[in-house]
């Protein structure tokens, strides 16, 4: 079971801060750092120093890690055109040594879009289909070749389709809910499948719901790796425990209920029932970015008990 370390920057984080946990990250040997993409904060927090743009920190990160996977939850496929998004994502990657995954979502918060005027169309999962068609296409079209691609929605013609990433396949992670559209996307397009605050028995259900649609696709289903996204909140005792759930003003009762909460035992067997869901790899979602001891405890306690 892999353990990747996910941020909130929207909700009040620099650069600064966030190459720090990205760094404390791969020193305590986890298997990489993902970041929301948004530009909003969400909830009562001050959001302060304000967004940063999520491939511009991987950027940065890629040239400061050595090791770990850079990647995003989700970004937002209304925030860039594709063959935009496609140049950037390829160049992030040459930047790391091929580390990059590329998490591709519809988007869902209007608000953030109406702030800082981005259209909030309504037919985005298929512009979302048409983005990732492209995306992929881009990738795979030979060098020296061109890319053209006429939808209902993009329009590329004569496209060089460069850059290209250092990997020769780069990770498509993408992530929903919903039973039946997302699968299929998930199962065209996806070398993961995320699932974001679902309960083991709920993650069983959508995992075999996407493994139905690759089978459809004529895809061997073993080729996509289902995780989760889970808040996470260790203590070593009670009172730690309390300390860390109120620092981000959650209840304890709520995140063992919801979330990966409790003593390190609490926390392995937790990860051992999503891991009979069939997931393989959880996304911690950190909420309190100063608390570099929260990190520690969870990769000496937690990380070390699992195969």
């Amino acid at each position: 079971m892999d353990l990747r370390i996910f941020t909130e920057p929207q909700q009040g984080a620099g650069y600064d801060t966030l190459l720090t946990v990205a760094k404390a990250t791969e020193d305590l040997g986890f298997d990489g750092f993902f970041r929301s993409d948004h530009y909003l904060k969400m909830g009562s927090v001050d959001g302060l120093p304000g967004p940063t743009d999520a491939w511009i920190t991987l950027a940065g990160l890629a040239r400061e890690t050595r090791r770990i996977r850079l990647g995003t939850l989700m970004t937002a496929a209304t925030f860039r055109l594709p063959g935009v998004l496609a140049v950037q994502v390829a160049q992030v990657d040459q930047m790391s040594g091929g580390r990059v995954e590329l998490g591709l979502g519809a988007g869902w918060f209007e608000e953030e879009h109406r702030a800082y005027g981005i259209p909030f169309p309504k037919e985005r999962l298929a512009r979302l289909e048409e983005q990732l068609e492209i995306i992929t296409g881009l990738w795979a079209t030979q060098t020296g070749s061109t890319y053209d691609f006429h939808g209902t929605y993009y329009d590329l013609t004569g496209c060089p389709a460069l850059p290209k990433p250092a990997q020769a396949r780069l990770p498509i992670l993408v992530g929903g809910k919903g039973p039946r559209r997302t699968p299929r996307i998930a199962a065209r397009y996806a070398d993961e499948y995320n699932l974001s605050f679902f309960s083991p028995e709920d993650s069983a259900t959508q995992f075999g719901r996407v493994r139905e649609a690759a089978q459809k696709e004529g895809r061997n289903p073993d080729e996509i790796l289902c995780s989760n996204l889970l808040v996470v909140c260790v203590g070593k005792d009670e009172h730690q425990l309390a300390r860390r759930a109120a620092a981000i003003g959650r209840e304890v009762d709520e995140l063992r209920a919801n979330g990966l909460a409790g003593t390190p035992a609490e926390v392995v067997e937790k990860i051992g029932r999503y891991q009979e869901a069939g997931s393989r790899r959880i996304y911690l979602q950190v909420l309190d970015l100063t608390d570099l001891d929260h990190l520690e405890l969870i990769a000496s306690e937690v990380q070390s008990q699992l195969s």
